[in-house]
């Protein structure tokens, strides 16, 4: 079994014969490092669920980088404003390390609740799951001090500081490389 199928079947919980429905509308993809999954400004017509290699989501603004998001092994991608509403991408999507990905395009995608009867409810309880990871994002940055969110992120994410810039995480956790190389040192000593 995939990591894409174990991911669906845990996480909506369908059983075998939906999962493999919902999984032919996958196909594996590649993008090299270096090369974007959508650039903003964009339509982004596809959803990417991750199984090898690291993905940026960011934006510019002024004279800086903004990192909203990095995905690895096991999440999706994708701008989602883009890919719902059909409007221009938010975001630069780019991959860090050379990646394999499952990726659905749009039409498949709207085409999964006739293949599976439940499936307006499952795709609820995705947002759902995805919003409260989004709340608590939010509620990290306004509550945690800047050495919290950076050991809450380094206990989910370990394998992350060794693999990606600092700056991309140090500017994903809302600090500045100064104070994150400052807590980093701390956490070395």
């Amino acid at each position: 079994m995939t990591e894409l199928e174990n991911y669906i079947k845990s996480y909506f919980g369908v059983n075998t014969e939906d999962l493999q429905k919902i999984v032919s509308l996958f196909t594996e993809t590649k993008l090299a490092k270096g090369e974007y999954f959508v650039k903003k400004g964009l339509l982004c017509e596809k959803l990417s669920f991750v199984q090898t290699g690291i993905i940026r989501m960011y934006a510019e603004s002024g004279n800086k980088d903004i990192t909203q998001w990095i995905s690895s092994k096991g999440y999706f991608v994708t701008d989602l404003s883009s890919l719902v509403f059909e409007t221009p991408a938010r975001w630069n999507i780019q991959s860090l390390t050379d990646c394999t990905l499952y990726t659905i395009d749009k039409e498949n995608y709207a085409s999964i609740h006739t293949l599976v009867t439940n499936w307006i409810s499952l795709e609820k309880l995705f947002i759902a799951r995805c919003f409260l990871m989004l709340e608590d994002r939010v509620f990290n940055l306004l509550s945690l001090s800047a050495e919290e969110r950076y050991d809450t992120f380094f206990e989910s994410n370990p394998e992350l500081f060794n693999q990606v810039p600092l700056q991309y995480i140090a500017s994903m956790l809302g600090m500045t490389p100064e104070t994150f190389s400052r807590i980093r040192k701390k956490k070395n000593s």
